[in-house]
């Protein structure tokens, strides 16, 4: 865990709401587990023991908290945080891709044995990659009977669970109670029931602060037509998910986005979740980026006046890979009319939430190989490039995913046409790194000067003290470079205003 025992005990003893989702407190004496705000009694200290995953502590004979549902909190950071084997599992898992491929499609994917994987996330995690897929699915299966009125045999199918009594047998196990009683205790977090067959309506918790504006500013520029779209002050854009399509839209509110998202499959529904909490980084602790970068005099009036920033994810490598790679081949002046383009004759269009206008899927590899030079004839070479890049995607030499490790992606990133700059862009955004420092060099320059600093390499030098969170300082000078500096005398820093971009 990113916490030892002594630092998660003096969570639990004050109800840390900011350590919600980064461990789960086990209590012999009651045999259930808990979030660390959980407001029961504090146990003595001798009595519990701290588990990383939800997964862990239910392996140790553990069942959830009834009062504090331990389960309805946010993500880890941890699993971004961590490159390793356990934190690249953690994203796949968490993306259903246990419920489509099994354990051996996981282990596949991470290039290690069925084996050698349950070895390493046993010894990591307490939980080897069925136990925790078993976790997962019975966190889907509680928020949808908690948020829907769907029926239980097809609540266990969007679940993942393989029949309606592994689904009973494992909400029994997990939560100490039945699927109609966990219903009954939840009734007022139900959606209404005059919503449209596989619409369903959700809370996304975060951790706060969070820049809502600022980051939702941020998905918006620029903006895909019919991909992205605002809703007043929210947002909602297509999904393109493993077995169908969705359509979400999402608005802020005190500690979490609401979400109503339709699915052409119900099953995909643990995908779409997670990809929107990656695309949204609600998984983030902005008190530790906050204090890591705030103790920088240069950094932190504009930590100071945006609190919450949040590192922006993707919710489709493909779509994060021609954007950076047009983003870089050529003039920048058409990109979005190009990517409007692009997308209008090659995406696929589904029916927005309204059920009356259109909304479009930007378009998969093989449609972009295919197309790209027909869509833009006169390009200047970047459709050329696009071609190149998917290809690459279709014959297997490169691929984006959140399970990748970043050196890897980098490099196949590279070798299908992108620069280095674009190609670190596409990994911190497809696998959330928090230390990256993404930016592209004359952005480095136009830091470095915002910050009093000669030159970029003086920037990637002073970058080293915003460990590990420098992709979100990266954030913070992106922003600032886009809104222009403001001089203050306070120790001869910069501070910074908060436009957001267009």
């Amino acid at each position: 865990m990113l916490v030892t025992p002594q630092q998660a005990y003096r969570a639990v003893a004050s109800r840390d709401i900011r350590f919600d989702g980064c461990f789960v407190t086990g209590v012999r004496s009651t045999g259930i587990y808990c979030r660390p705000s959980c407001p029961a009694r504090t146990p003595k200290s001798g009595n519990v023991e701290f588990f990383a995953t939800a997964a862990a502590a239910q392996q140790a004979g553990y069942r959830a908290c009834r009062r504090c549902l331990p389960d309805a909190v946010p993500g880890s950071p941890e699993w971004n945080l961590r490159a390793d084997l356990a934190g690249r599992a953690m994203r796949l898992v968490t993306d259903g891709l246990v419920e489509r491929e099994g354990v051996p499609g996981l282990a596949a994917r991470l290039g290690y044995s069925t084996r050698q994987l349950t070895r390493v996330l046993t010894e990591e995690l307490g939980a080897g990659p069925l136990a925790l897929a078993r976790a997962h699915r019975a966190h889907t299966a509680r928020l949808l009977i908690a948020t829907t009125e769907l029926n239980f045999t097809d609540i266990a199918y969007a679940a993942g669970f393989a029949s309606l009594r592994q689904f009973n047998e494992t909400v029994r196990e997990v939560f100490a109670t039945n699927p109609t009683e966990l219903r009954a205790r939840t009734t007022r977090r139900r959606s209404p029931a005059s919503l449209p067959a596989g619409t369903l309506r959700l809370r996304l918790p975060m951790r706060l602060p969070f820049d809502a504006p600022g980051t939702l500013g941020y998905r918006l520029g620029p903006a895909v037509e019919g991909v992205e779209w605002t809703t007043g002050n929210g947002y909602g854009r297509t999904l393109r998910l493993p077995h169908g399509h969705g359509v979400a839209e999402l608005t802020p509110r005190t500690d979490h986005l609401a979400v109503t998202l339709r699915l052409t499959e119900l099953r995909d529904l643990g995908s779409a979740v997670a990809r929107l909490r990656r695309l949204f980084d609600l998984d983030c602790d902005p008190v530790a980026v906050g204090e890591v970068l705030g103790s920088d005099p240069a950094l932190a009036g504009t930590v100071a006046e945006t609190p919450g920033v949040r590192l922006p994810g993707s919710a489709d490598g493909t779509e994060t890979a021609v954007r950076a790679l047009l983003n870089e081949v050529g003039p920048t002046g058409n990109r979005g009319a190009e990517l409007t383009r692009l997308t209008a004759e090659l995406g696929e269009r589904v029916p927005a939430l309204d059920g009356e206008s259109e909304a479009v899927l930007f378009p998969t590899a093989e449609a972009l190989a295919e197309g790209a030079e027909r869509v833009l004839p006169e390009s200047n070479g970047r459709a050329a490039a696009i071609r190149g890049l998917a290809t690459a995607l279709t014959s297997g030499a490169l691929r984006i995913d959140e399970g990748r490790e970043g050196a890897e992606l980098r490099e196949e990133l590279r070798a299908a046409g992108l620069g280095a700059r674009a190609a670190d862009h596409v990994s911190t955004r497809v696998l959330g790194e928090p230390d990256s420092f993404p930016l592209p060099d004359y952005s480095l320059e136009r830091g470095a000067a915002l910050l009093g600093l000669p030159d970029g390499t003086a920037l990637l030098e002073r970058a080293r003290k915003w460990s590990p969170w420098r992709s979100y300082a990266a954030v913070h000078l992106w922003r600032a470079a886009r809104s222009g500096p403001r001089t203050t005398n306070h120790e001869h820093h910069t501070e910074f205003t908060t436009k957001e971009p267009t």
